[in-house]
């Protein structure tokens, strides 16, 4: 048989939390242009940044993606983002493929590796993420949970700041996607804001 008439290997999902591809995996999305199903990798605590998202009033073409981090954050560096060559320059474990998190991928950061026992926000359209796997509902006051993995807790070592973090969706030339890591607030800030990011990396599975 060719190598090209054989099946391709079936790529195993790891458990929310496992380390995997240089970091944790945290979550699917699907492109909802190409319906493609990725994995998405949050690294680790130690690889945080911070700073402004980019220059307030300027529209940037290519950075409005809810899915695609990579995407958005070259986007982000090409028109002068000093936090979007930060990241993209990373290289963690030999991987340097590297973003800001898209708005949906973060919600699933959230999602999964919430630190704090505090109430949820629940008003607005925190939560709602139509390109998860499965489909994000809108947060109820108990939904999501503090999360089950002791090292993402609050005092953890891998735990989220119980603070503010950019996403790299931006929603106009002033403002771009954030989610606070206390309460799920979604929501938009000044892009001249210095906020926290938790990179990702993403892999594709079909």
């Amino acid at each position: 048989m060719s190598a090209a008439a054989q099946a391709a290997p079936t790529l195993t999902i790891p458990e929310i939390g496992q380390a995997f591809g240089g970091g944790f995996f945290s979550g699917i999305t699907r492109d909802p242009d190409t319906g493609k199903r990725y994995l998405n990798i949050t690294a680790g605590a130690e690889h945080e940044l911070a700073g402004e998202w980019g220059k307030y009033g300027e529209k940037i073409e290519g950075a409005d993606s809810f899915t695609n981090s990579r995407a958005n954050t070259e986007a982000m560096a090409a028109a002068g983002s000093e936090l979007a060559q930060q990241v993209l320059a990373l290289d963690i474990g030999g991987l340097t493929d590297w973003a800001i998190p898209a708005r949906d991928v973060q919600e699933l950061q959230y999602r999964h590796f919430k630190p704090t026992a505090e109430t949820n926000w629940q008003y607005g359209r925190s939560g709602d993420n139509p390109n998860s796997e499965p489909v994000g509902l809108l947060h109820t006051e108990e939904t999501p949970a503090q999360t089950e993995l002791t090292c993402f807790q609050a005092g953890g070592t891998e735990a989220f700041k119980p603070t503010w973090y950019w996403s790299s969706s931006q929603r106009s030339a002033y403002y771009a996607f954030y989610m606070v890591f206390v309460d799920g607030t979604q929501g938009h800030d000044g892009k001249g804001g210095e906020l926290r990011v938790r990179p990702v990396r993403s892999q594709l599975i079909d």
